[in-house]
């Protein structure tokens, strides 16, 4: 090597380099490599990271990621088994567990997305058609049917909740379950799958409101009639408690008036048992009252002389000495 010219030796460096670049590679932790020769696999997939080797020219390096990739649906309009239309939003979780069979039959994850959302799609719609909506938007079955606290007297199914066999839980698993059967064939595992969103239909939104609409305009007619008959009965609570107060206060003025007027006659009766001069007074005090009951200022009175009344009007006698 001594003797060859510098020219060559520069010569055989640059291409020593050049095959070394072509030959080496290097795998990343979060991949797996198929080397292909001649577009087909060659060996096992490497997924060990660190540098590598490979035939120049002839053998081409496919990197495959190796960690969990997400799947997100498209929300899509089905039918579920009692005839009500809902649009579900779906997403998954994946991996690629082998390299060489998905580079194989899918060789790129935009085909795997595509051949996910088929069988995910499908699966899905399959699942949603054999179960009722109450099984779809229900999580469990554990829960009892029970009826709302304040519709425990309304009339027919207003405020039930159907009882369940499965719930959407168990509806995810089988949809998981027949999913996973078929990814298998494309190196694909199947991780999870899982509801985003259920929503109903446009069409059937309508129907839906008009029935929470009605359900709720029961209970509050039934709030109102229970109010109306119970402020009937305040009403007539006040009423007859109030007859009772008004009696016993007209009984208590009575019984008042009477033992004043009892106690009047009793003191002008002791006056007028004192003294003749007493029973003159008295007289005459009861007299001049009634002059002042009968005598107003239109008043006309016709009284002959010998009248009781009369006399104090004919003349006064002076007092006696």
């Amino acid at each position: 090597m001594k003797n060859l010219p510098t020219p060559i030796l520069i010569v055989a460096g640059v291409l020593a380099a050049f095959l070394l670049y072509n030959s080496a590679y290097t795998v990343n932790e979060t991949e797996q490599v198929i080397i292909t020769q001649f577009g087909k696999p060659v060996g096992d997939p490497i997924s060990d990271s660190g540098l590598h080797f490979k035939t120049p020219f002839v053998q081409e390096v496919t990197s495959i990621e190796k960690r969990v990739l997400e799947w997100d649906g498209r929300p899509n309009e089905m039918p579920t088994k009692d005839k009500t239309y809902i649009v579900v939003d779906t997403f998954g979780r994946w991996r690629i567990n082998d390299a060489k069979q998905f580079f194989l039959r899918l060789r790129d994850e935009r085909s795997a997305q595509s051949r996910l959302d088929d069988i995910l799609g499908s699966e899905t719609r399959n699942a949603i058609a054999k179960h009722k909506l109450i099984e779809v938007i229900r999580t469990t079955k554990d829960r009892e049917p029970v009826r709302d606290a304040v519709l425990v007297d309304a009339p027919g199914s207003v405020g039930i909740l159907y009882p369940i066999t499965k719930g959407r839980a168990k509806i995810e698993n089988e949809i998981f379950d027949m999913a996973a059967a078929k990814l298998t064939d494309f190196g694909i595992e199947l991780l999870d799958v899982r509801f985003k969103r259920i929503n109903y239909n446009e069409s059937v939104q309508q129907r839906i409101y008009d029935r929470m609409i009605s359900e709720r305009q029961q209970i509050a007619e039934r709030f109102r009639s229970e109010g109306e008959g119970e402020a009937a009965k305040i009403i007539g609570r006040k009423e007859r408690d109030l007859l009772k107060i008004e009696s016993e206060a007209y009984k208590r003025v009575q019984e008042i008036q009477g033992a004043a007027d009892a106690k009047a006659t009793e003191i002008y009766a002791n006056a007028y048992n004192q003294s003749e001069e007493s029973a003159d007074f008295y007289a005459f005090i009861k007299t001049m009252e009634t002059y002042q009951e009968m005598l107003g200022g239109d008043s006309t009175l016709i009284m002959t002389t010998d009248s009781d009344i009369f006399k104090f009007l004919k003349r006064v006698d002076p007092p006696t000495k």
